[in-house]
């Protein structure tokens, strides 16, 4: 064991993050070896599958490639690993490392580089780094300088993108009826000659800018298998700004493809996610020399066969720099990663062939507190609330240290490309010195003559509890539609609130939607958030909080004007969050 090193080891992820579990284990620390500075750590996954139970430092290094081969993005890397328990520091650094290497090398089958070894105190919450140099304990160093960042999302998208290829497979496979054994076979081998044709000279790429909300044209090319780089190095694929200049197609740089001045952030990906879009086309003539007229061939069926039709739907996001060269990112990231992919789900598909294939499809995520985003396959044949569904999500929430008491990697929590969202648009402070508290999440507003249906005079408690359920479907606690006054009318009758008379009826009662509230507890100035629903205009957002039908209320103004009748009794509803995922 050699001495305090001079090196320096970045954290970007938070902190509380790497500490977030007191119980004994791994956790494998994800970077960017490629495209950020060595002993850069921008995340961290639970290792959750042990050889034993009894050990679980252990890790089934098998079961966590497979899985963590489907949740990380190409572009980044495990780098090391954090040692969660006692002991000695060094030492448990070390298995650490050991670790790591061994699961890089399960993964994507690197060899020896720079990794971290990284061990928790238990007791004071501190983290000592190590760094190793090869799998040679001699060289571990510990570190002395280690920098948790504040502006952690510049390190990763002032100069980085987002690459995004999506692919549908169809294969059509015939299976001899009294051999239906070799049907697991027969796929394997289609998909294995589908993954050698990413590669092939004349497989052709097109390679298009998707420039969201703007109206400039969106720069494309195309690129063929051959003039890819095959190059296992990659530092001749980093294009300097005067060889930009100067480059052809292949070695235009990424940054080519989207707008110079775009501001990316973690916030801004979550709202409208942007990618260098790539299509793969195939291209079946070109290697023909010679014309010739298109020849049709017959072969009878010597035996009697089973038709399958096995589709596999890939869709395959990859983080680079910008200037990494396009057709680098292709053979070094985007084809890689859909083999991957393919392979991933060719091993959920072959076990249910001859029953009801899965409906394997692949979704983009980037939850809170995470810098990059992460890939989760879903199966779609029972829909979300079945069973081993919820059990996918909730092991995915432990790996990524998320809370298990909200959905956080359901469908309708995927990114969206290329959709703009709106942002709510109330205001966030009101009183002076006040405490605030405000609604979490996103809703929708409800409010007279909405859609056209004329409720004025009698639908705003209707459309207050309208907008109180938009706001568990944004936050995907509910796949329901926003239920209509007739529908909600028709649902206190069958809970025996109302008579049958009710359903059709045009009474209603006064109420309002509380958003938010500041309170000044020294002072006893109160202000409240206000959505009103007796709004009759239309979805002019500008309209609407101007003329203060979204805004801050004292219960008495500054004319002593009672905002809350004297003579009326208000009920309070308070909605509480479920605990799901």
């Amino acid at each position: 064991m050699e001495g305090e090193t001079g090196r320096c080891v970045r954290v970007l992820c938070p902190k509380k993050s790497l500490l977030s579990s007191k119980n004994p284990g791994l956790r494998w620390l994800i970077g960017s070896p490629l495209f950020l500075p060595p002993f850069t750590v921008v995340s961290s996954f639970c290792c959750l599958h042990a050889l034993h139970d009894d050990d679980p430092y252990s890790p089934d290094f098998a079961k966590e490639a497979d899985e963590i081969r489907m949740l990380l993005l190409r572009g980044f890397n495990i780098i090391g690993a954090l040692f969660v328990g006692d002991g000695n520091w060094e030492k448990c650094a070390w298995k650490a490392v050991e670790a790591s290497s061994k699961m890089r090398k399960f993964l994507f089958g690197d060899g020896d580089c720079d990794l971290i070894g990284a061990v928790t105190d238990l007791i004071t919450d501190n983290i000592h780094f190590f760094v190793s140099h090869s799998t040679n304990v001699e060289s571990m160093e510990a570190v002395s300088t280690v920098v948790f960042e504040d502006n952690r999302e510049t390190y990763v998208w002032e100069k980085g993108c987002l690459l995004r290829c999506e692919l549908e497979l169809k294969l059509p496979v015939f299976v001899p009826l009294d051999k239906t054994s070799d049907v697991a076979e027969i796929v394997s081998s289609l998909v294995d000659e589908a993954a050698a044709k990413l590669r092939d000279p004349y497989v052709a790429y097109l390679v298009e800018g998707s420039n969201v909300d703007t109206d400039e044209l969106s720069q494309s090319i195309v690129l063929h298998g051959m003039e890819l780089d095959s190059k296992p190095d990659h530092s001749d694929s980093m294009l300097s700004k005067a060889s930009m200049k100067e480059s052809g197609a292949k070695d235009l740089a990424c940054s080519h493809f989207y707008l110079k001045d775009k501001n990316i952030s973690s916030s801004t990906i979550r709202e409208n996610a942007d990618a260098i879009q790539i299509a793969v086309l195939s291209n079946q003539s070109r290697n023909n020399c010679k014309s010739a007229v298109p020849v049709a061939e017959y072969f009878p069926a010597t035996e009697y066969a089973r038709n399958l039709n096995v589709n596999f739907k890939l869709d395959v996001l990859c983080y680079a720099s910008e200037d990494f060269t396009i057709a680098a990112a292709l053979s070094k990231l985007v084809i890689p990663g859909l083999i991957d992919q393919l392979n991933s789900i060719k091993k959920a598909v072959i076990p249910e062939l001859l029953s009801q294939q899965p409906q394997l499809c692949p979704y983009h995520f980037l939850p809170p507190e995470l810098l990059h985003p992460i890939t989760a396959i879903y199966d779609l044949r029972y829909g979300e609330t079945e069973m081993k569904q919820g059990e996918m999500r909730r092991s995915l929430h432990s790996r990524l240290g998320l809370p298990l008491d909200r959905p956080l990697l359901r469908i309708a929590n995927a990114l969206s490309f290329g959709m703009k969202s709106t942002k709510d648009t109330h205001s966030v402070k009101y009183v002076s010195g006040g405490i605030i508290s405000l609604i979490d999440g996103s809703y929708e507003y409800y409010h007279y003559l909405l859609y056209g249906f004329d409720d004025n005079g009698w639908g705003c408690a209707y459309r207050s509890l309208q907008t109180i359920i938009s706001w568990y479907r944004l936050q995907q606690y509910a796949s329901i539609g926003v239920p209509s006054h007739r529908e909600i009318q028709q649902a206190l009758v069958d809970m025996g609130d109302k008579e049958p008379s009710f359903v059709g009826s045009r009474g209603g009662v006064l109420a309002y939607t509380l958003l938010g509230v500041d309170y000044n507890q020294a002072s006893g100035d109160c202000a409240f958030l206000i959505l009103d629903p007796h709004y009759t205009g239309n979805d002019d957002l500008k309209k609407i909080v101007n003329g203060g039908w979204c805004g801050w209320k004292k219960a008495i103004d500054s004319k002593g004007r009672n905002f809350f009748l004297k003579d009326k009794f208000y009920n309070l509803l308070l909605p509480q969050r479920p605990n799901m995922v």
